[in-house]
C-alpha cells in the first residue's frame, strides 16, 4: 500500500513539474462548462500518443471552478497530434479516485467529448495542432 501511495505521489509531482517549456507554438484554451460543484479543482493534462493514459502529461494545468466553469490555457504547444484529459479533483488529493470495482468516483472528460465505457481511447481523443490557436470545450 505504501508503494502505491509513493507511486501516486511521484506521478502527481511528475504531472505538475514535467511540462515542456517551448518558446514557440500555439495556445490551446480549454473550457469545461456546467460543473455541478465548485469544490476542489479541475486538473488537465496534455498528452501525445506515447504518453496518453500511460505516463505523465507533456503539460499539466489546474483550474479553480468559477460559476460552474473551469478554464485553462496551454501555451507554447508545438505542431503535432495531442489529446487532453481532465478530471474534477473534488477532494483536492491531486489524483483521480476510483470505486473498488474500478469505476471513477470523480467526473472526467477528454478532448472531442467521445465518452465510451472503459478508459478513454487515443483514436477518439486526439486532435491536430497546426499554426493557429485553438479553443476547446470538454464536457464531464
Amino acid at each position: 500500500m505504501k508503494t502505491l501511495a509513493l507511486l501516486a505521489a511521484l506521478l502527481v509531482s511528475s504531472f505538475l513539474l514535467h511540462a515542456q517549456d517551448n518558446t514557440e507554438g500555439v495556445t490551446i484554451t480549454v473550457t469545461v462548462p456546467n460543473i455541478t460543484s465548485s469544490e476542489g479543482e479541475v486538473i488537465f493534462g496534455l498528452y501525445d500518443e506515447n504518453t496518453f493514459m500511460k505516463a505523465a502529461p507533456i503539460k499539466g494545468e489546474k483550474s479553480t471552478i468559477v460559476d460552474g466553469v473551469a478554464k485553462i490555457t496551454f501555451s507554447n504547444v508545438p505542431e503535432g497530434v495531442f489529446a487532453i484529459t481532465c478530471f474534477h479533483d473534488i477532494n483536492g488529493n491531486n489524483r483521480m479516485d476510483f470505486e473498488p470495482g474500478g469505476m471513477p468516483k470523480e467526473d472526467y472528460g477528454v478532448s472531442n467529448n467521445n465518452m465510451s465505457y472503459g478508459p478513454p481511447l487515443w483514436g477518439e481523443a486526439k486532435f491536430e495542432v497546426n499554426s493557429e490557436n485553438l479553443e476547446l470545450e470538454i464536457r464531464m
